[in-house]
Order: C-alpha cells, then structure tokens, then sequence
C-alpha cells in the first residue's frame, strides 16, 4: 500500500480543497476581465488623444501635406497626460517682475514694433467704434477657427497655456510653437496678459482684405483675427514670431540665439574683400515655387553673376547635414532671398552674414521684416528681369564696395538687435495688444489640454529636447522695451 504522499490520497495529501480552486480560478478570471477593460480603456484614449505632434489629427485641408495620422506612443498616453506633466501653476515659485522703471529712462523698441497696432487696425477700429469694447468678439473669434490649426487660451494671469487642436501641423511646429508661449510666460512672469486665439501654423495667409472692405467700410463684415506667422500687404493675418526662432530639428538649424552667433563666427572668418564677387543662393526649388524654379535658370556666374544651388534637405539628413550648415555660407559678397510657398525662414539667417541681401521682391512679411529698408539693409531685385536684376545688383556692389559692404553690415545689425529678448518683448506687447481689444474672458474650451514645459518635453524626441531645452528662457531682469509712439 503506498503512503498518503505517493499515493495522494490518505490523510497527508497536500491538493488545495476544491473551495480555494474555485477562488483562484475566479481571481484569474477577473484579473483577465480588469486586464481587458483597462487595454480597451487605454486603446479608446490612444483614439481619441490629438497631440502637438499631429496625433490622431488630419493635415489642414487648406495647405495638405504628408502626415502619417497616427495613436501617440504609450509614453505619450501614460507619462504626457497634461494631467500627470503639468503642476498647479502656484506650486513653482516665480520670481517678481522687475521693478517699475521710468518710461523716458527705458529702452525704446525698434521701430518695426509700430505695425503691431497696423496689423491690429482692424478690431482697434471696431473698438474705438464700440466705445472701447467689441474690438474682438466670440464671434470673430469662431469665424477664425474656419481656418486655424490651433485655438491657444492663456489664463491665470499668464500663468496656464490651454491648446485645442483642430489640424496637424507640419513637422514640429506646433510643438516649438506652444514651447514659445511657455517661454515667454517665463520670460515675462506676472506680465502676459490672459487672452484667446486662433492659430494657423501653415504657411500662406487667408484672411483677405477685399473680403472686409479692407478693414475701413462699416459694412463690410470685420475679419476675423487669425495669428500665424506672416502676412501681406492684402491680409488681415497676423504675423506671430516663427518655430524656428526656437529651433529647427527636421533641418538641423538651431535655435536662434545659437545659430546667430555661429553665423557670424562664419562671416567673420571670411573678409569682404576676399569674398567671392558675386550672389549666391542655396535653398529648396521643390516647393510650389515659380519664383525659386525660375531662379534655377540664373545660375551662371559668367552671364547673371549668380550661383544657385538646390537643397535636397532628404539626401541632407542621410549625411547628417554636413553640407548646410549656415556659418560656412557666408563666403560671397551678395546672398540672394526668394521666397518659397510663402514667406521663408530663411530671411534672418541670409541677413546674418553680413552680405549684401539681394531681396527678390518679397510679397509676405513676417513680424522683424518691417523693419527692412531697400538700399540701406538690403537690395532690391525685381521678378520681372530677375537675372538680369541680379546682375545689375552684383555689377553695381562689385563698383561701389564700400557702399555694398555697408549694405550688409546694416542688414546683419538688424539681426544682431533681433535677439530674444526683443522676440520675447514683441509677442508680449503683441498679446498685450491684442488681450485689450477682447470683449470677452478667455477661457479654455472642454476639449482643449493643459500645456506645460514638462509636457511639451515629454511628447518631444530625443533631438527636440535638445532644441527645446537650449531655447529655454530666463526670467527678465530689464523691462520690456517701451512701443514706439503713435
């Protein structure tokens, strides 16, 4: 007979009774059942979740471009969540604004700061009209959704970033975007004012002006305020300080700060007299550019004194970008600028140099470009006859040096004095502006999310943090530079 233990069955035998079977295999059955409502709770927020990187978001369909519509990765969904990433805004101590100073004792700001209140005429207009509200209403302000990637809310006396978003943004520019408004709400503590607007982060304007009676008929409907970054002299758009100011991952140009300064390290390595004697340009062609692919045929340096040389910014990647680096172009005496689907990026790093700027008729304007003047920090060429106005350009500056070299110089100053702190003094007396006309609080819509800096970097790759966390800013220790007068 064999014992309890071998056989199983006397007295001694270790099997649990049937009751704890029955528990256990209850308890498995719910940690299955808990598992599968958690999987179907995380999948139903990955479906529903919109990102500043384009998750679940559609491209605009006014300006469609390839975007691989995706769920943002776990990381996104379980550490991003506004929730999680972004503390109470009174649980960080910010320092005190700076002292009250003089007005008469403060520094003035350029002059190009003056179009702010041209590219605010419109509401200021309704305004003064109204007898000092109405400049900007609800109903504009959802007039201008029809049109926006974006709606931004800044509440808590500028301490919250609110960003509802309605269509992806190509590349990251959504992201270095709302990055821009975090620093300057750490720039400016106690100073942005709350406020609640539209944001287009493409690139060609949409509000026209012959469709508001260009902003002087009472009849006309008023148009709806739309920030993006450029405008023209037919739009009602306004310019907002671009993403690459803070950084530019996808082509490898740093943030602004950084990337001027490498600039002009370059230029300086190079003098004048030892540049090469005529104009070059280096860019993108394949961007729905007439001007930039009739710009193609003046690359003859004997006939137009024009070298021109097309970017493929792929072929770039793939070699880690050692041919564009910005601080090695600075070697001819003349840079040309020609505008691609719109505005270009490019204007501030072409001025930097310290060439003579060849400006090929520019039909958008961003924020700084106001304050460019033909003949004095740049030159202008005409798109009818381009090559040969770029010849004409070169011809003259290679007769009258000393002019052409002054020309620069004066465009790479204005950049000099384009440095953050001036970025920063701009957004807030644009906001400020503008936080004056709205009729109404602003406050975040249900479906818009909280931002933050730790957000922001947590949606961000490897590189964009890179960019990101250079591009910080510090707390002022000066006042804001003073507007220019009326």
């Amino acid at each position: 007979m064999g014992t309890a233990e071998g056989g199983g069955r006397g007295r001694g035998a270790r099997y649990p009774p049937l009751s704890a079977l029955v528990v256990s295999a209850i308890a498995a059955f719910s940690a299955v059942i808990v598992l599968a409502v958690v999987h179907s709770a995380y999948d139903d927020a990955m479906s529903r979740t919109r990102t500043l990187l384009g998750h679940n978001l559609e491209p605009t369909p006014w300006h469609p471009f390839p975007h691989a519509k995706g769920r943002p990765p776990a990381r996104a969904a379980l550490r991003c969540a506004p929730s999680v990433a972004c503390l109470p805004p009174l649980s960080r101590p910010r320092p005190p604004p700076p002292p009250a100073a003089n007005a008469s004792s403060r520094r003035q700001c350029p002059a190009y700061f003056a179009a702010i209140r041209r590219d605010l005429a419109p509401w200021r207009r309704r305004a003064a009209a109204s007898g000092g509200g109405g400049g900007v209403t609800r109903a504009l302000l959802d007039a201008a959704r029809l049109r926006a990637s974006m709606r931004v809310t800044i509440t808590g006396g500028g301490t919250r970033l609110h960003v509802d978003m309605y269509y992806a943004c190509v590349q990251s520019r959504a992201l270095f975007t709302a990055w821009s408004l975090l620093q300057l709400m750490r720039r400016h503590p106690g100073r942005v004012p709350d406020v609640d607007l539209m944001f287009d982060c493409m690139d060609r304007p949409a509000v026209n002006r012959t469709e508001h009676g260009g902003g002087g008929d009472p009849a006309a409907p008023p148009p709806p305020p739309l920030f993006r970054y450029c405008t023209t002299r037919d739009h009602f758009d306004i310019p907002f300080p671009d993403w690459s100011f803070w950084g530019w991952p996808e082509t490898n140009i740093e943030p602004w700060s950084r990337e001027f300064k490498g600039i002009k390290v370059g230029a300086k390595a190079t003098r004048w007299v030892d540049r090469v004697p005529t104009a070059y340009w280096k860019g993108n062609p394949d961007v729905a550019s007439p001007l930039r692919e009739a710009l193609l045929g003046c690359n003859d340096t004997a006939l137009w004194r024009a070298e021109i040389m097309r970017q493929n910014w792929t072929d770039e990647a793939k070699a880690g970008y050692q041919h564009s680096k910005l601080s090695s172009q600075c070697t001819h005496r003349y840079k040309i600028y020609a505008e691609g689907f719109a505005w270009s990026v490019s204007l501030k790093y072409i001025l930097s140099c310290g060439s003579m700027a060849l400006l090929i008729d520019p039909q958008y304007e961003d924020f700084f470009s106001r304050g460019l003047e033909p003949r004095v920090n740049y030159w202008p060429v005409g798109r009818v006859g381009m090559c040969e106005s770029i010849r004409d350009a070169v011809d003259w500056g290679n007769a009258n040096p000393a002019e052409a070299e002054r020309v620069g110089r004066r465009g790479q100053r204005l950049m000099q004095d384009l440095s953050m702190p001036a970025v920063y003094d701009y957004m807030l007396h644009l906001l400020t502006e503008y936080a004056a006309l709205m009729d109404f609080s602003p406050a975040p819509p249900p479906t818009a999310q909280e931002v933050c800096e730790g957000s922001v970097l947590c949606l961000a790759d490897d590189k964009q943090r890179r960019f990101l966390e250079a591009s910080a800013a510090e707390p002022a220790v000066d006042e804001p530079c003073v507007m220019p007068p009326e």
